[in-house]
């Protein structure tokens, strides 16, 4: 039997860089709470939340699907 791992050691650098990617996207969805929940903050619909945060989410998982099906 072949005891070849299934992802070499370059492929698992590429993997958890997509990983970390993707965890700064969750983060820069992170916040826009209000501290008073009688008031309605708008802060919560500004660009980075709606848009730049899903971009790099999907930017992460991009990088981790190439990762796993790259070739060795």
């Amino acid at each position: 039997m072949d005891n070849k791992p299934a992802i070499d050691p370059k492929g698992l650098r590429i993997l958890i860089a997509g990983v970390i990617v993707m965890a700064a996207g969750f983060i820069l969805m992170m916040g826009g709470r209000s501290s008073d929940p009688a008031v309605f903050n708008y802060d919560m619909f500004n660009f980075r939340r709606l848009v730049a945060a899903p971009i790099v989410i999907v930017a992460g998982i991009v990088v981790v699907i190439a990762a796993i099906m790259r070739k060795k």
